[in-house]
């Protein structure tokens, strides 16, 4: 089984630290929130779009 871990300790670190069950759980989290996110919380989520696809690119 795969720990994710919270958006807490996420947020201190480079996002291309994130595992990819990391990465999938949180889009998945914000797509849900996305009319209620502020601009931080958009910017974050386009930080996990980009990364999303940068990961794909390089497969």
């Amino acid at each position: 089984m795969t720990v994710i871990r919270d958006m807490t300790e996420l947020s201190m670190m480079s996002i291309t630290d994130w595992n990819n069950s990391e990465v999938e759980h949180f889009h998945h989290s914000f797509q849900q929130i996305l009319p209620y996110l502020n601009a931080e919380g958009q910017t974050i989520y386009k930080e996990i779009i980009e990364e999303i696809e940068r990961r794909q690119k390089s497969l």
